[in-house]
């Protein structure tokens, strides 16, 4: 080689390995836009803190960035502000463009948030149980062009316990009575129930755990940091005839009987949870420096559990087998209670706001007494359907938390719904946020978020979401739930335990709204994003009229008018059939889909029946098998087309008739819709057919 040669050769290697850094999130722009990159260009950063910059000549984008993570936002923020292309979990808009757009003037964006988090234990129920490398192939390249670099990974818990169990003499039958099946591992994970919904086959727990590892390799070449369950003293409560130690038992959660809770305090505490972080360190490698756990989930036993020694003796037991790791804890309620860390190393705890979009708990315990903390939204329990979301509010919060006297405690932002697949404006608006220094003005952003989501600008489009902004996505309460899928009841009552059917905006203003947005639908009619946003807006407008017919349906019997009755109950179930046949129109909406994805799931006759009752369970009764409903039915509600006129109107239809029949005795007799709900699963599941 000549000196020229030589000269050009080390020119060009410090290029060559920057790029090479960046392969992850040269692949994920392969695989989603493969129209762009053989034209983008990534180039090594040095920043103390994430960043990156844009720009553009001779045809390709340069992306000039500090982390894998900051490179796949910088990816994102090009496709979503300049092509105007974006992916989401309703959607994705990603067609190919011919020309390449010019960046312009370079751009510099630097984080303002050290994390940006993702996910909670019960998104991999609601959303995530049965999902597919393909679905994860997605999941995956969403978080990163999101800009995500601290993730959940609860996939593969089950081998973890397989392992440690044995190792302290359990038998293959006692570990399946442990694990639950794979539509319920959160609530385990969580310390809320043990075995429902299982066994677990064997075989299942190792694919679970081949994909988790798959999973967490994926993430390490795109920047995010895994997250994994760790060990706080959740044990199978027949533990305590098998060791001899303070062991407390947890009561109940819900009609569920808890896991036991381990003392930290006691000597077999350290013994077992190395046992437990052994068996991580052999699955899914050394390079995991977060782990997340709370005892006393949603209640429990404390009787005689030295909390603060508790605290500093779960971190020290993380410490001792992944040295320097941070304790991630859920700002849920009451917890963490603040004994719980007041003996840990504050600089290796961090808190979730979990639900920052209603409460203020970094603000009310004084940063967490000192903590390091997540400003992180939840906005959607059970994955019901709805449009919804206080959008306003997040930037209000994310701007005042990291402008308050506890600002220096704030360590980022995060998204914790239970379920994730639908209003995809929040995630985004949340997740960026941690982009932005300034106070962001929702309405504003919202143009941008409109023409990426659609592909171009509209003016029929750009005014319904004005309107979107003032009712649905207002500050008001806009989750309001869907009468259709409740129990029948005069006066009408919320579908779950916990929810609401007071409409907090105008709901003829949103109807506006709608009626505005579907104007487009002959410009916009191949977009996936519009088709579905207009299913799921039309629904909302459905919900409403819903509301209006159960409570003349209230009237009617108040007033005992029978023909205003019969009027408003036909209205009613017209309105149900409509409902079905609205969300029939796309595969995104129905029954089927995700019948076939959990049937899917399962490689054997068995694991399939298993996979299919488990989801078929959790979207109706939810759990338990005793004779009553429990607080937990219907928590999880869909509005799927198949589930609307098989089930939800089955239900209304029955109501409706035990009403006639007692109309002239001005009673109503009960009908017994658990066991219906209970025969409803179990003839779904046997119509399985198995070759």
């Amino acid at each position: 080689m000549d000196t020229r040669h030589a000269a050009l050769f080390a020119l060009a290697l410090p290029l060559a390995l920057a790029a090479g850094e960046y392969s992850g999130v040269k692949d994920l722009a392969a695989r989603r836009a493969p129209w762009l990159s053989d034209r983008i260009i990534f180039e090594k950063l040095e920043s103390p803190t994430d960043v990156f910059e844009l720009s553009s000549s001779g045809g390709q984008v340069e992306i000039r960035a500090s982390s894998p993570s900051a490179a796949a936002m910088g990816l994102g923020w090009y496709l979503k502000y300049y092509c105007h292309r974006s992916m989401s979990h309703a959607g994705d808009n990603l067609a190919p463009l011919a020309d390449l757009p010019a960046v312009g003037r370079p751009v510099r964006i630097e984080a303002s948030a050290r994390y940006r988090y993702a996910l909670n234990y019960c998104t991999f129920n609601y959303t995530m149980s049965f999902y597919s490398w393909s679905d994860w192939d997605h999941e995956l390249d969403w978080m990163a062009l999101s800009g995500v670099n601290l993730m959940l990974v609860a996939n593969g818990e089950e081998a973890v316990w397989q392992g440690t169990l044995r190792r302290l003499g359990y038998s293959d039958a006692e570990i399946a009575a442990f694990i639950p099946g794979p539509a319920y591992t959160a609530w385990w994970l969580m310390g809320n129930l043990e075995g429902f919904g299982g066994p677990m086959s064997p075989a299942m727990v190792k694919r679970r755990a081949d994909v988790q590892k798959r999973i967490i390799a994926r993430m390490h070449t795109l920047g995010i940091e895994p997250v994994l369950p760790g060990f706080y003293g959740m044990v199978p409560s027949s533990l305590a005839g098998k060791v001899t130690a303070h062991i407390v038992d947890q009561g109940k959660w819900s009609t569920f009987h808890r896991p036991a809770i381990l003392d930290p305090t006691d000597p077999e505490f350290p013994r077992i949870a190395g046992i437990y972080y052994d068996e991580i360190r052999s699955l899914y490698g050394p390079d995991i420096h977060f782990f997340s756990g709370d005892p006393f989930h949603e209640g429990g036993v404390m009787a005689g559990v030295d909390l603060p020694k508790a605290g500093a003796a779960i971190q020290a037991a993380m410490d001792s087998r992944f040295p320097g790791s941070t304790w991630v804890l859920q700002g849920w309620l009451e917890n963490p209670k603040k004994e719980l860390i007041a003996g840990t190393d504050r600089s290796r705890v961090l808190i979730q706001e979990l639900q920052g979009e209603q409460t203020h708990n970094w603000e009310l315990r004084q940063g967490y007494e000192g903590t390091p903390f997540l400003w992180c939204c939840i906005n959607n329990f059970g994955e019901r359907p709805g449009v919804f979301g206080k959008l306003q509010r997040f930037a209000d919060e994310v701007y005042r938390a990291r402008r308050s006297e506890y600002g220096g405690l704030m360590r980022g932002v995060g998204i914790m719904p239970e379920g994730i697949d639908n209003n995809p404006v929040a995630y985004d608006l949340a997740l960026e946020l941690g982009w932005h220094t300034g106070h962001v003005d929702v309405a504003e952003w919202i143009r941008g978020y409109v023409r990426y989501r659609y592909g171009s600008s509209d003016p029929d489009i750009d005014q319904a979401w004005d309107i979107f902004l003032q009712t649905v996505y207002s500050g008001a309460n806009g989750g309001a739930e869907n009468v259709l899928c409740a129990w029948p009841a005069s006066p009408g009552r919320p579908v779950s335990t916990w929810g609401s059917l007071a409409i907090g905006y105008n709901p003829a203003a949103f109807a506006r709204g709608v009626e505005i947005f579907s104007r487009a639908r002959d410009r916009f009619g191949a977009s996936e994003t519009y088709r579905l946003d207009l299913i799921a807006l039309r629904l909302q407008v459905a919900s409403d009229e819903a509301m209006g017919i159960s409570r003349a349906i209230d009237q009617a019997l108040k007033s005992r008018n029978r023909a205003a009755f019969e009027t408003a109950a036909d209205s009613l179930l017209e309105l149900g059939r409509e409902t079905d046949h609205l969300l029939g129109a796309d595969p995104f909406y129905r029954l089927q889909t995700y019948r076939d994805q959990a049937v899917r799931y399962g490689m054997t006759p068995d694991e399939k029946r298993q996979c299919l009752r488990n989801e078929l369970m959790q979207v109706t009764y939810w759990g338990g098998n005793d004779e009553e409903p429990n607080e937990d039915n219907d928590y999880a509600f869909k509005a799927w087309s198949g589930l609307v006129d098989t089930y939800y109107l089955r239900r209304w239809e029955t109501y409706l008739e035990r009403v006639r029949a007692g109309w002239d005795k001005g009673i109503v007799p009960k009908p017994d819709f658990y066991r219906f709900e209970h025969e409803w699963v179990d003839r779904n599941n046997a119509a399985l057919f198995v070759p």
